[in-house]
């Protein structure tokens, strides 16, 4: 009888173990859903009241964050075109860019296109000051925790994170809290990313890796005249060059 209890104690120490085990995440897949309101966004644009009619209110996009316990690489998932008349649908344009995150060396290689080409941008990980809160949400089937974070000085950053999976990670390069970024919402850009799925253990090692089609920029005279062409049309062109490249190899894609 006792040989009994004991095997079955060991059979129940063995599965709770396992159990434990597969709750944290080392590798795997999410699915992103990227939602901007263009309706808000472009408010304040000096539009004819026809044109404001025709906008469609929200431009979303499909997003994967493939990775594993100390890389990452966030990129499209290609869409089949939606049939629209409306003026103002492609006003984000298709979304062509990557992100390709290093976490043990801190540095990343964004591919960003600018004026109709790609360009290769290395760049450290930026480092957001979070605020963990006490609120939770669900997300794709995962507890996740509330953050509040501020990036370029007066941007705020609200962040839903759990500690399920092991990359401290998320979208479009946010990191820095206690697991994996699922929800994640930038107020004054009107835009919220949302898991909607999480493929745990899928193994996608062949796709983390640097983007390298593009035009690298190497030196301050390619820098300079990246910066150039990312600023020939804005409004903002007077700024300093310090606050265009932020802007350039900014958190938001």
């Amino acid at each position: 009888m006792m040989i009994r209890l004991a095997s079955f104690l060991l059979l129940i120490s063995s599965w709770t173990g396992l159990k434990a085990q597969q709750l944290f995440i080392p590798y795997g897949k999410i699915s992103f859903e990227k939602k901007v309101n263009l309706q808000r966004s472009l408010a304040e644009w000096d539009l004819p009241d026809e044109a404001k009619e025709k906008i469609k209110k929200y431009k979303i996009t499909n997003w994967e964050l493939s990775f594993n316990r100390s890389k990452s690489i966030f990129k499209s998932v290609k869409q089949e075109e939606e049939q629209t008349n409306n003026l103002f649908f492609d006003f984000a344009g298709e979304p062509e860019n990557e992100l390709y995150s290093d976490y043990q060396k801190q540095n990343r290689v964004l591919k960003k296109r600018i004026m109709g080409d790609d360009y290769l941008l290395n760049d450290t990980i930026p480092k957001v000051d979070w605020k963990i809160m006490h609120d939770v949400r669900n997300i794709a089937g995962y507890e996740c925790r509330k953050a509040i974070g501020r990036i370029n000085d007066t941007v705020y950053v609200v962040a839903f994170y759990t500690d399920e999976i092991l990359l401290r990670g998320g979208p479009e390069g946010f990191s820095g809290l206690p697991g994996m970024i699922l929800g994640l919402a930038i107020p004054r850009y009107y835009t919220t990313w949302f898991a909607t799925k999480v493929a745990a253990f899928t193994n996608s090692s062949a796709d983390i890796v640097p983007p390298s089609k593009g035009k690298k920029t190497e030196t301050e005279k390619d820098l300079k005249k990246l910066l150039e062409i990312f600023t020939r049309y804005d409004e903002q062109k007077k700024e300093k060059p310090e606050e265009q490249k932020k802007r350039l190899y900014g958190f938001v894609l």
